[in-house]
């Protein structure tokens, strides 16, 4: 559902409609792996939705290797936008530095910009731990918290100072059904979440982190833990979290890319490469390097 409220946007350079004409057997993929300066395509489709997030020119160092180059990408507010990518493409490093977490790595610095509801991320006096109250998190692996389902959903709640029952209570049962969880757990609020299933215990920390009533929601390859029937799950969560935040999910299964996002960007060795609505991209994308990689003949 669309807030009538519109998001402060900035404007990011356009993009061309189609690629630059290129060279007789040029290659993107290739010229970035000889570390050349290649432009990124950007589909006019991705300027059709209010961004929530805007990342300007991204880049990130650990400590002389430079992992990210030259990002500019819009996230659209109430959508899902897929990373993906082959293995140290970027996609988790990008991730993570949303919400920064890549500032707990010794030797990170970043230079650009990025911005959420218009409010700069990366800054002096920038609030980080409000940062991350307004971007969750989920990641690769389950990590529920060796305490009750209930003390785990909340436990920001009360990091926060929290203490009212009846608002602690009502928020876990939201944030559980949020995570399409309560039906199965709402007898066992008290029992551990370690007995929990390990799809369940992706649903928790799914459900853990829109408690805090999130903007925007990462998630870290969440499936790739599961079982076919639990990861349909996750799916179906996905696709209906958009209706009240954002999401922006990691995965290297193309399917599941496919399946749930709206928007997909194709990213390789910290670049950038075509970035468009996921049909599309899979569809019919612009650049062969892309069509090569969603098609499996790259990768």
């Amino acid at each position: 559902m669309e807030s009538p409220t519109q998001p402060l946007q900035i404007k990011l350079p356009a993009a061309p409609a189609f690629p630059p004409e290129r060279p007789a057997g040029y290659n993107m993929l290739e010229a970035i792996r000889r570390n050349e300066p290649v432009e990124s395509t950007v589909h006019e489709s991705v300027h059709a939705q209010p961004a929530v997030l805007s990342i300007r020119d991204f880049e990130l160092w650990y400590g002389k290797s430079k992992a990210l180059h030259g990002i500019n990408m819009p996230i659209a507010r109430n959508r899902v936008t897929a990373l993906i990518g082959p293995s140290g493409c970027g996609k988790s490093t990008l991730l993570r530095c949303i919400n920064r977490l890549n500032d707990l790595v010794d030797g990170v610095r970043i230079h650009g910009q990025m911005t959420l509801q218009g409010s700069p991320i990366y800054g002096p006096g920038v609030d980080v731990i409000g940062i991350r109250t307004r971007v969750g998190m989920v990641f690769q692996k389950s990590n529920p918290f060796p305490m009750s389902i209930f003390e785990n959903v909340i436990y920001a709640l009360r990091i926060a100072g929290e203490r009212r029952k009846s608002v602690l209570a009502e928020r876990c049962e939201v944030a559980l059904r949020n995570g399409a969880l309560w039906d199965e757990v709402k007898d066992r609020l008290t029992e551990s979440a370690l007995g929990l299933s390990g799809g369940q215990q992706q649903r928790l920390c799914i459900a853990r982190a829109v408690a805090s009533e999130p903007e925007v929601l990462l998630m870290d390859e969440p499936c790739s833990a599961l079982d076919p029937i639990a990861t349909l799950k996750i799916e179906e969560l996905v696709r209906d979290l958009c209706q009240r935040l954002t999401v922006v999910i990691v995965t290297h299964n193309m399917q599941q890319a496919a399946r749930v996002s709206h928007y997909t960007a194709f990213m390789y060795l910290g670049r950038l490469v075509e970035y468009g609505r996921t049909a599309d991209l899979f569809q019919n994308p612009l650049l062969p390097e892309t069509e090569q990689y969603v098609t499996g003949r790259f990768g």
